[in-house]
Parts: structure tokens; sequence; C-alpha cells
């Protein structure tokens, strides 16, 4: 043991009590507006359907129809991997699980689409197919062949349509009441905001259906479709997405972006209009940024480009989404949007590839982190956060295995869990 120092201090606790209590409001509000990840599976994708397509079979469809694709114009791992240029060492692993996530779970977030892709109907056929589709996803999670999440995507808040769209949740929320409760995997999504007025007004319209219900409060959660210039700027100059999240009051889950409707609004070509559009970068990062911290995911838009016709063809739009999705990943969008079976061969091709080209150093990062072991990169809580939530995000699609990622990192998924979701101190105590 060395000399013992002595210590000692010139402020009097009366200070840090003044100081403490001055920044309660401020402690309190940070608690309120930044909670942090909820620690929930995030899907990798969204598809919709519109409502009248959608059947109590369009999951397994969907997933026929890619294996089918697979099948036709790229039977095998070599095959696939040549297609998109992926490594010796990943085309076997990637393909197989591809195939095995088609086969048991092809679609982790379905929403059955009452807006662009239903268009105008007539009042009782909406009314009609808005009840089926609420009998048909009660099914399915009664049954047990539900996709992890689940929900409608119903008509915006603008006048010209708005009583339409409220009409359109009610029966639908009716019907999942009336078939036994709400399911936990339900998900609602408001497209087209423009005003941060709307999503209060939304807030207020889910408040009265627990109310109506015997709900608790909080209950029915949202996203926000990020479709028009004036939600990214307002027009007094603030990002207006920021003041949604707030006007959402905790409801809020996610943000959007919606590719063509956006794109559009900026005045974009049509041939030019696509998520890796400097337009799109710039709304997305601002979404980003307004999210960070207050547990709303962001979510990466479509592409139109269908993987239909003779073999180039789709060989041609295989390497678009996939090109499209691996960008999406580097940029930390980590869900997107499926408009066709096609595109779930290489949204899960390209989620695969991701996760297990880095898992190996992610895992042994983290294992030096835990161990307090030196290594050759001095890593801090913050990125031990970002590298459990790395193996997470892999655990929970199919990319990677516990059994693996323990085997490399010693560690638990418990343990992930609890790097994953550090309480506020925990960060900001290490970088001192």
């Amino acid at each position: 043991m060395g000399q013992q120092e002595k210590v000692a201090t010139s402020l009097a606790g009366a200070v840090s009590e003044e100081i403490s209590a001055s920044l309660a409001p401020v402690d309190a509000e940070l608690e309120r507006r930044y909670p942090g990840d909820p620690g929930t599976r995030q899907p990798v994708h969204t598809v919709y359907v519109p409502g009248d397509a959608f059947a109590a079979d369009t999951l397994r469809t969907w997933g026929d129809q890619a294996l089918a694709l697979l099948d036709e114009h790229a039977p095998d791992a070599a095959s696939f991997a040549a297609v998109l240029g992926l490594a010796d060492d990943l085309a076997e692993p990637v393909y197989s699980r591809v195939r095995a996530k088609l086969e048991r779970e092809p679609i982790e977030d379905l929403r059955v689409d009452f807006e662009d892709g239903y268009g105008p109907r007539p009042d009782a056929e909406e009314d009609a197919t808005a009840a089926r589709a609420a009998r048909l996803i009660a099914e399915a999670y009664r049954q047990g062949t539900a996709a992890p999440y689940m929900g409608i995507r119903m008509k915006c808040m603008e006048a010209a349509v708005r009583d339409r769209g409220i009409r359109t949740l009610d029966v639908f929320l009716t019907g999942l009441m009336e078939a036994g409760g709400l399911p936990d995997g339900l998900v609602l999504t408001l497209p087209k905001v423009t005003y941060p007025a709307q999503v209060s007004a939304f807030v207020r319209l889910l408040e009265a259906f627990e109310k109506v219900h015997g709900l608790d409060a909080g209950r029915l959660s949202f996203e926000i479709q990020i479709e028009t210039s004036q939600s990214i700027l307002a027009t007094d100059g603030t990002a207006a997405v920021a003041r949604m999240i707030q006007a959402a009051e905790g409801r809020a889950t996610g943000l959007h972006y919606g590719t063509f409707d956006y794109s559009a609004c900026l005045g974009v070509s049509a041939a030019h209009q696509a998520s890796d559009h400097p337009a799109a970068d710039h709304a997305k990062a601002v979404m980003q940024v307004a999210a960070a911290g207050t547990g709303v995911r962001v979510s990466d838009g479509s592409t139109n480009v269908l993987p239909v016709g003779p073999t180039a063809k789709v060989h041609d739009a295989w390497r678009l989404h996939y090109g499209l999705t691996r960008r999406a990943l580097g940029r930390a969008y980590y869900q997107g949007w499926d408009m066709h079976p096609g595109h779930i061969p290489t949204r899960y091709a390209a989620v695969f590839a991701f996760y297990r080209e880095g898992f190996e150093q992610a895992a042994g990062r983290l294992a030096l982190y835990a161990n307090r072991t030196g290594g050759d990169v001095m890593d801090e809580p913050a990125t031990a956060k970002a590298l459990s939530g790395y193996l997470l995000r892999g655990l929970d699609c199919g990319a990677l295995d516990i059994a693996e990622v323990a085997r490399l990192s010693g560690l638990t998924r418990a343990d992930l869990e609890g790097f994953a979701t550090p309480r506020r101190g925990d960060l900001t105590a290490s970088a001192q």
C-alpha cells in the first residue's frame, strides 16, 4: 500500500445541494423527454398490404412466393452470393438462414393499409374491410400464426379524409376488442403528418378509445410517417418532427420515412425518387437526431423497383434492394419498408450479412470490456451499449444464435440486455 493521500475540499455541502435543487426541473425533463431506447425488439422491416388484398394466409403466401423466386432465380448459396456479391464465408450461412427465415417467419411486421395502397372506397366497403382485418389479425394471434407485429395504416388527419380515417381506426380497434382484446404486437401508423397539432389530435382520439373500453392510459401507441417537407422544417424554421415526438406524449414508437411522397413534395422527379437521394438523406438525418434518446425509432422507406420478370431483371432489382438496405444499416436505420414478396429475400440477406460479418469482432470487444481486459481498442459504456445492441438485433432477427454469441463473448442474453440499456448516470459517469 502506498502513502494515504490527504483529501481536502473547499465547498460546503450546501453548494452541491443548491445546485442539485436548481437542476431538479432539468433532471425531470431529461427523464421525461429522453427515456432512452425501450429495449424491445425492432422489426427489420414493415410490409404493407392493401386492405382488400390482406387475407388469412398473407404471411405464408409472401413466404412461399419469396421461396419460389429463390428457387427460380438463385437456387443455391453460390448463385445467390454471386448476385449480391457476398463473401465466400458468408454465402452458405446467409443463404441457409434466409431460406429458414422465409419458412419460419417471412414477415416481421405487417401493416394492413387503408391509405395510399387502398385508396378511396365506399364507406360500407371500407367498414367491412376494417372489420375483416381486425377479425383476421385477432385469429392469427390466437392461433399463433401472426407476425411479431401487426396493425393498420389508417388515412391521415387532413380534413378531406379525417373522418374516414377515424372511423376505420374505430372499426378496427373495436373489432379487436370484441375478439378478445388488443394483441401485444399491435402497431398503428399515422401517415402524412404535417403539423404537431395533428399528432396531438390523434393522441386525444386514442385517449377517448381507451376511456370507452377501460384500457390503461397509454395502452395505444403509434408510428408517425414522415412524408411532407413541413414535417421536417416548420414555417418558423424549427424541426417540426421533434415537436411531433413531444406532441405524442410518450405514445410515439417510430418515425417512418415515406420515400415517394416526401420526394414528390420536394419536386424530385419520379426517376430519382429513391431512399438514397440527398433529399432523403437530409430528412432521415433530421429524423434521427430528433428521435435520439427519446425511445422513438427511425425506419427507412422502400424501393418501388420490383424483382419481377426474367432472371436478369430480378437480379438487378435484388442488387438494388440489397445495396439500399446495406446502406441504410450502415447509417443506423435498422428498419425499412418492403412492397413485394421478392424484396424479403434480399432484405434478410442484407440484414444477416450485416450482423454475421461483424459479430465475432463485436462479441470479442464486448468480452474484453466485460472482463475489464485490455485490447487494441479502448471501449467505454457507450460503445458497450452499441456493441450489445448490435448483437441483440442480430439475435432478434435470426442472423445470429445465442450459442455462438455466448461462445465468443461469454455473455448471456441478460448480460447483453444489461449493457444495451444502461442507466443514464452510467454513461455520464464513465466519461469522467
